[in-house]
């Protein structure tokens, strides 16, 4: 190794334990972040899991840690995410209020005209009620 480059002897002297602690000195969402990138396949990952340093030096641990607490929050914590959210300075923004049903679409015309075109079966009648669901039935086939 000593015929490497300085730069090329630090790529490899940032091993799975060195992302660890680096990402433990900004704080316990970066150290998140890494611990689940690193946690299948750490070869192939360990690269992503380098980018804390060069982020930490140039947007400081305050910002990095609470970029990567959003994007756990948001489910995506992978650099691109991490460093986008950074840019856009959107990290100490307020998260935004679930109505718990994780983002459908909903329909807000109303019952009755979602039904509007669907006559209601008079339930007094039993025989309109049998006509209506063998109608169905053939409908069906």
């Amino acid at each position: 190794m000593s015929d490497y480059p300085p730069e090329k002897i630090a790529f490899e002297m940032r091993t799975p334990v060195w992302c660890r602690s680096q990402a433990s000195e900004v704080g316990d969402a970066c150290r998140e972040v890494v611990d689940q990138l690193l946690e299948v396949n750490v070869l192939s990952r360990l690269r992503a899991a380098q980018w804390g340093p060069r982020l930490r030096k140039k947007y400081g641990d305050t910002r990095l840690e609470a970029a990567c607490a959003r994007a756990i929050a948001a489910g995506d914590p992978s650099y691109h995410t991490i460093k986008g959210i950074i840019i856009a300075g959107t990290e100490t923004d307020p998260e935004p209020e679930t109505s718990g049903d994780a983002g459908a679409a909903a329909f807000s015309h109303g019952t009755a005209r979602l039904f509007a075109t669907v006559a209601a079966p008079d339930t007094t009648d039993d025989d309109h009620v049998d006509q209506v669901h063998d109608e169905a039935e053939v409908e069906a086939r």
